[in-house]
């Protein structure tokens, strides 16, 4: 079950963000029943990136950023943080812990220099994987592609990625080798 409800943006949220969608939020549940707040990354979630990515296992990083790294670099966060609607689009799943919001997810997507496709990525906390999150972040990723004339959606990973595989595979994507790299493959789905 999910549910679509308006609040006003935060102050300093990033103002490129049109009011249409800097205001939506979804509660959505989880296989579990667990319900999860997923709405677009606000300037305010720096922090909350930077612990997500911290607590990420070594494989969940390198899966993620098809490299391995210690911590963050304050270059990288301000990359992840850079959102310009429709062109570069952010969605977290937080949940509360302890009264404070934990962001246990995020999907993303940028522009193509053809304007007509997008690169994703999608990265689940690893507690909380195989229970949909990837699922829910990446359909509401790909509603916002496709609404906003993007008509193919693409994924560079690891070939070892077994949980992008299996998520690429339900949602509708083709896998399809990376030519001269046998370690990446490419995930592609027509919008």
């Amino acid at each position: 079950m999910t549910t679509n409800a308006s609040q006003q943006p935060a102050k300093g949220a990033f103002s490129d963000y049109p009011q249409l969608l800097a205001g939506t939020h979804w509660i959505d549940h989880l296989l579990d029943g667990t319900a999860v707040l997923i709405r677009p990354l606000r300037a305010e979630d720096r922090e909350r990136e930077e612990e997500f990515i911290r607590r990420l296992s070594p494989a969940a990083r390198r899966y993620r950023f098809l490299g391995s790294f210690r911590e963050a670099s304050p270059a990288l966060v301000d990359q992840l943080m850079e959102v310009d609607f429709p062109r570069r689009v952010a969605f977290v799943a937080l949940l509360h812990d302890n009264g404070k919001l934990r962001e246990i997810g995020v999907s993303r997507f940028a522009a193509a220099t053809d304007e007509k496709q997008c690169e994703c990525a999608v990265t689940v906390a690893d507690e909380w994987q195989h229970r949909g999150l990837g699922v829910l972040l990446m359909r509401h990723l790909i509603d916002v592609a496709r609404s906003n004339g993007y008509k193919r959606m693409v994924s560079l990973d690891d070939a070892s990625n077994q949980p992008m595989r299996e998520l690429a595979a339900f949602l509708g994507f083709r896998r399809e080798p990376v030519p001269d790299d046998p370690a990446r493959v490419m995930h592609i789905l027509e919008l």
